[in-house]
């Protein structure tokens, strides 16, 4: 079921997404070549408590940690480690906070250092494959219209679309109804109406949409070992139109200031 939100709470979701956007703006002044993924979640879970919000992974079926760092051929899930980012990688960082009853959860993924001109070239597709979707989630639209936007985006570029792991609705619980895939038909699933919360966040694999999982239970792999991409925004429905919860405007200025 499905369960649409006030404006009120739509405000208190934003708030949580906001949270998460300054925590990864925060990640975007210091991660680098030799920074570890434990030395950013750290990082992240401190900041979260600091500004009055909870670690929302941290625990959440018993994740280990704060943060999903995932990098390279990693998707998603990843469990942070010792090991130190090198140059050339792409990380993964996806972040969930909560804070007044409401879930933000959001991702971006970081250029490390001197990235390939391909790898980049995926990052550009991924990015653009999210905002395409977003711009999808008006009402009278239907769910898999996100989806097939997406997919047509990405499979023009020659990637693949990761089909096992989707977006979802968002709200008091971290996954709600309705599952939001990044492939699909046009003219199917719910039809979008105002109120309606979901967070959007293509997957996308420069080779194969095939994956496996690691034996930690979490870690998902592309099944070729090629790099993946991963960008995720909060977005509600309001006045028949998607607004954006989130914001990379703070992961883009530290960026731009290193």
């Amino acid at each position: 079921m499905i369960i649409y939100k006030t404006a009120e709470q739509i405000e208190l979701m934003r708030q949580s997404a906001q949270l998460v956007s300054r925590t990864l703006g925060e990640i975007a002044k210091i991660i680098g070549p030799g920074v570890t993924g434990l030395e950013i979640d750290k990082l992240a879970e401190t900041y979260i408590r600091d500004h009055g919000g909870k670690p929302g992974f941290l625990g959440m079926y018993d994740f280990p940690n704060t943060l999903c760092i995932s990098p390279n051929a990693q998707v998603v899930h990843g469990i942070p480690s010792k090991k130190p980012f090198e140059n050339g990688d792409i990380v993964s960082v996806d972040c969930g906070v909560l804070m007044n009853g409401y879930y933000g959860d959001h991702a971006y993924t970081f250029e490390i250092g001197d990235v390939k001109p391909e790898v980049k070239q995926l990052l550009k597709v991924t990015k653009e494959c999210l905002y395409i979707g977003i711009a999808e989630t008006k009402a009278g639209n239907r769910i898999s219209d996100i989806g097939f936007a997406i997919q047509q985006h990405a499979e023009k570029h020659g990637y693949g679309v990761v089909r096992e792991l989707v977006g979802h609705g968002l709200g008091k619980d971290m996954h709600e109804d309705p599952q939001v895939p990044n492939y699909g038909k046009r003219g199917w699933g719910k039809k979008i109406q105002n109120g309606l919360t979901i967070a959007i966040e293509p997957m996308i694999n420069m080779g194969t949409e095939k994956i496996n999982q690691l034996k930690d239970g979490w870690t998902i792999l592309t099944a070729d070992g090629l790099p993946s991409a991963h960008f995720e925004h909060d977005v509600a429905v309001v006045d028949g139109k998607p607004v954006i919860l989130s914001t990379f405007d703070y992961i883009e200025e530290a960026l731009a200031s290193r």
